[in-house]
């Protein structure tokens, strides 16, 4: 081969090398703004879900307020109630004492049942899911299990239990 011809293929590398420079370059530039770009967007998506995540605390404080509101609006009229029959216990009217805290205990049930309050049921056997055995005491009348009394109502709201029932169970 003639020197030409290695200067050729010499001056051929050197511009195959500066094409591949420039290609890489570019390639690279192209990266980097793709790099940027994806960058942005993860910034975007993190900024957005701390906005989210704010505005879903604040609706979850503004529905628990408000619940709260509502609950203590129905409960004022109780509240009227017992006024009044602690007024009229101060003047020895002791039917009307009895009778008022009667009224009331009802008022207070029937604004709890409205918001869903269930007392549970004690008739039958124990069971431990709603019920809390205080005593067991030998019975010859009722069954190994059952509930013989109730000395504290329980109580759920929806499916959860709020208090057990406490109750004395048959051996």
């Amino acid at each position: 081969m003639s020197e030409h011809d290695l200067n050729a293929i010499a001056e051929e590398g050197a511009a195959e090398e500066a094409a591949s420079s420039d290609d890489l370059a570019a390639r690279l530039v192209e990266a980097e703004a793709q790099r940027e770009e994806a960058v942005s967007d993860l910034q975007r998506l993190a900024a957005d879900f701390a906005n989210y995540r704010k505005r879903a605390l604040r609706d979850q404080d503004s529905l628990a307020l408000r619940a709260s509101e509502r609950l203590t609006a129905k409960l004022l009229p109780v509240l009227d109630d017992l006024e009044r029959a602690l007024d009229a216990a101060e003047h020895h009217e002791e039917a009307k004492v009895v009778e008022g805290v009667r009224l009331t205990r009802d008022a207070l049930l029937a604004t709890l049942r409205s918001e869903g309050l269930q007392e549970i049921g004690t008739d039958g056997a124990f069971d431990p899911h709603v019920h809390e055995a205080l005593l067991a005491q030998p019975n010859a009348d009722a069954a190994s299990g059952s509930v013989l009394q109730v000395v504290q109502r329980g109580y759920r709201l929806g499916d959860t239990v709020l208090r057990p029932a406490r109750v004395i169970v048959a051996e």
